[in-house]
């Protein structure tokens, strides 16, 4: 049987599964309730040769009713793999990758798209996504006339390929069909789990739950192509510990008879380094003999003291963690083995502080090292630096309430205000205690508030009234004022300014725009000569954009004099990369202001969590801009 259209065979798949309303359907699939109940009719018409139909039970809704039971089963038999079409583009994508990475043949749109119920064109523009997906494994897919397209690369990266996917596809779903029924052998990962945990417990290998269902599914790719005539013949490596080649030549042997096939050595040499890339290293850091190892975590550690003045050198509980961590790490970039970072993206958002400082060391490093770290072990890395910043300095830098004190009634009585304040509210600082003439007197006031004993005027700043001997009122007025965030506020009015503040409504490209910023921050004296340069080279090695269209350029290191913002607003967009920039925030933060840096990136993550690029990039001037960042600021 064929359904003349994928709503149809999404309807018939549903329905098989629960009973539902047709208000319901009508949501699911966007349509009227009278276009489905043509569709019901439509399906009811296509089964009735094959004993079964869809029945509208008052109170439930529609439900599937078998009226003979061998022919409706008969076509379950026969068509499984129409029940299974993939409805979204994403869905597609992972679809075409798994057909191009197990497939010995070539392939036909064409074919594809009669079996999923959509257009060849819709296919083809899917295929511009497959196509980079599989160009990060240096794999390619050629196009014969008449013939179809077909996969081409190394047997190692099409492994690696499809066990990446599959793993991605499995942190979001463990029943799809993709990694049960399309890609792997049916029930191998259950008929593998027990197996390789029983290995690993009597080998003594420690392994996370994800490295352990990493390993599950390569095993099962392993299986899938060695047993359809594809098996590794040319990979080579380094020995490993005992343990971990024990428990390789261990699974080698279960898996001889689930192949049906011959493995080779280079299978279980390949199995060897996957499981030494991914086992949890439980050696004191005094154990661990790993000269390379040491090396990075002194020349990572060095680099962060000196251009970003934090020291974290004597942190041995730092060492000890990274050095564990690097042990591994080296084992997978020497051997090219990616481990997915599901955090990734948002380790970058929610800690850029903590990745621009890791980042800058392990790049300035790769350029002594043979090795390529990714952007996922260097997401790893980024939570340790980050821990280490955290145990030592204030990177989460807040403004803390700065008070001024009217008091008339003399020092005594000041001084015992001001203590009681300080032990009521520690987080206070008083910048100053005036008398009432002195404050009159005053044109204006730098704190944040005032705290009086006598009723004076108010200098554009709150003023709280209040008794030598406070009632609970009082210090509840004072509690709201002192527990107002100022530190992003404060932030916003310290280092942004309209002097560096531009709206570019034309075609320019990103090496332009640094060029002509950079320019007039040298210029005013804020950077050097060599600021140009290093916001370059910061950006060739990762782009800067944060997400959402809004970017972040900025050197490798503090190397501004002194620090400043410049906000960039782009209606037309900015190509930054693969993705277009809106709002760009070019930061010059100089080493006298590290302990605000972090506060500093803080509010561009605010901006982000808040969605405020379109509000932004519709500013039509700085304080209608700073007016847009100011309510973003306020709804935290």
């Amino acid at each position: 049987m064929r359904f003349p259209n994928q709503r149809l065979a999404q309807l018939f798949e549903m329905l098989q599964s629960e009973t539902l309303p047709q208000d319901e359907l009508a949501r699911r699939f966007a349509v009227s309730t009278r276009t489905v109940r043509t569709d019901i009719s439509a399906l009811n018409m296509l089964l009735a040769d094959h004993g079964v139909q869809l029945v509208l039970s008052r109170g439930a809704g529609y439900q599937l009713v078998i009226e003979d039971p061998e022919r409706y089963h008969r076509l379950q038999a026969e068509q499984p793999a129409h029940l299974r079409v993939p409805r979204t583009s994403g869905e597609r994508v992972h679809y075409l990758l798994t057909r191009f990475l197990t497939s010995a043949f070539s392939l036909k749109l064409e074919d594809l798209a009669d079996e999923w119920f959509v257009s060849r064109a819709t296919l083809q523009n899917d295929m511009a996504e497959v196509r980079e997906y599989l160009a990060r494994y240096q794999l390619a897919i050629e196009t014969k006339p008449r013939y179809g397209m077909k996969l081409f690369g190394s047997e190692m990266a099409i492994r690696t390929c499809l066990t990446d996917l599959l793993y991605e596809i499995a942190l979001e779903d463990v029943e799809n069909p993709l990694l049960n029924l399309e890609a792997l052998n049916s029930g191998m990962l259950g008929t593998l789990e027990p197996l390789l945990q029983g290995c690993f417990s009597r080998f003594g290998i420690r392994l996370s739950d994800d490295s352990e269902r990493y390993l599950r599914l390569y095993c099962a790719v392993a299986v899938r192509r060695i047993s359809e005539g594809y098996p590794l013949n040319d990979f080579f490596a380094d020995d490993v510990d005992d343990d971990v080649r024990d428990a390789a030549r261990h699974i080698i042997n279960l898996m001889r008879p689930i192949c049906g096939k011959a493995v080779s050595p280079a299978e279980e040499a390949y199995l060897r380094v996957n499981i030494a890339a991914r086992r949890v290293e439980a050696l004191a850091p005094s154990a661990i003999n790993a000269d390379d190892g040491e090396q990075l975590v002194e020349y990572i550690l060095n680099y962060i003291n000196l251009h970003y003045n934090y020291s974290l050198q004597n942190d041995t509980q730092l060492r000890a963690d990274l050095l564990t961590h690097i042990k591994t790490m080296i084992t997978r970039v020497r051997y090219q083995i990616n481990i997915p970072n599901p955090l990734l993206s948002n380790i970058k958002q929610h800690y850029p502080m903590a990745w621009d400082v890791t980042l800058a060391a392990v790049s300035n490093w790769g350029k002594y090292s043979p090795y390529v770290i990714n952007e996922n072990e260097i997401g790893f890395l980024v939570l340790h630096i980050g821990v280490g910043l955290e145990r030592h300095y204030n990177v989460g830098y807040q403004r803390h309430p700065q008070v001024l004190l009217v008091c008339d009634t003399g020092n005594s009585t000041a001084r015992m205000i001001q203590a009681m304040l300080l032990r009521k509210y520690p987080q206070i600082v008083v910048e100053g205690i005036v008398s009432q003439r002195d404050y009159e007197q005053m044109d204006d006031v730098a704190a944040d508030f005032v705290i009086s004993t006598v009723r004076v005027s108010e200098k554009e700043k709150p003023v709280v009234l209040m008794s030598p001997f406070p009632t609970d009122y009082q210090l509840e007025q004072i509690g709201k004022l002192v527990l107002v965030d100022r530190t992003r506020p404060y932030m916003l009015s310290r280092y942004f300014s309209a002097s560096h503040f531009c709206i570019i409504d034309r075609p320019i490209d990103r090496t332009e725009l640094f060029q002509q910023l950079c320019q007039q921050l040298e210029q005013e004296g804020i950077v050097d000569e060599t600021f140009y340069a290093s916001v370059e080279e910061r950006e060739a090695i990762v782009s800067t954009m944060l997400g959402d269209g809004i970017a972040l350029p900025h050197s490798l290191g503090l190397q501004a004099r002194k620090t400043a913002v410049y906000t960039v607003l782009a209606p037309q967009g900015i190509a930054w990369g693969d993705e277009v920039a809106y709002v760009i925030f070019l930061l010059a933060i100089s080493k006298d202001d590290y302990e605000e840096a972090m506060a500093i990136y803080d509010l561009f993550v605010t901006f982000l969590r808040e969605r405020a690029m379109p509000r932004l990039r519709a500013s039509s001037d700085f304080s209608s801009f700073k007016a847009v960042a100011i309510d973003c600021l306020s709804r935290l």
